[in-house]
Order: C-alpha cells, then sequence, then structure tokens
C-alpha cells in the first residue's frame, strides 16, 4: 500500500496508507491527521521531504482505519518523508 497525504475540502489533511479511491472518497489505514506543520512550506513539500522542524509539529495518533470524504488532492509520500513523519512525537492533550 502508497503512503500517501491526502487533503480534504473541510476535514484537514492526512497521511497514511491508500487502500481505495472512489471518487472524493478514500479508504486509508494506519492514519494521524496533520493538525499543524511548520519546517515545510506545504503538503507537496511534506509529501517529499518531511518536516525540518518535526518538535513543533502537531501531527495525532494513529488511528487504524478511516473513511475520508470530500478529498481534493492526493501526494504519494517519498521514503525520505514517510520515515520523517513516523518520526513525529504524537500530539496529543
Amino acid at each position: 500500500m502508497a503512503k500517501v497525504i491526502v487533503r480534504t475540502d473541510r476535514a484537514g489533511v492526512f497521511f497514511g496508507e491508500l487502500v481505495e479511491k472512489n471518487g472524493t472518497e478514500v479508504q486509508m489505514k494506519n492514519v494521524r491527521k496533520l493538525f499543524y506543520w511548520t519546517g515545510a512550506a506545504a503538503i507537496e513539500q511534506l509529501a517529499l521531504e518531511g518536516t525540518k522542524r518535526p518538535n513543533e509539529c502537531k501531527f495525532t495518533v494513529v488511528v487504524s482505519e478511516i473513511e475520508i470524504t470530500g478529498v481534493i488532492q492526493i501526494i504519494p509520500c517519498t521514503e525520505e518523508a514517510i520515515a520523517n513523519i513516523e518520526a513525529v512525537k504524537v500530539w496529543k492533550m
């Protein structure tokens, strides 16, 4: 399964394994919401390089699977970006 970053029109930005796409809906596994980031200009840079400031990012816990609607962008991640994003400490209250 390919690891991707998905942008939605209302729910935010997510990172995880793309399982299936049907129109503007996707099924994903092992997903984190990328609530806030710095150290990358946009999600395109995150997908290629990850973040240069991992300690300042707010990436949520991993959920085992999720259905997301309203998808407007899907960007495949490089191995470098995957390792970088997965290494960001979980942000939670």
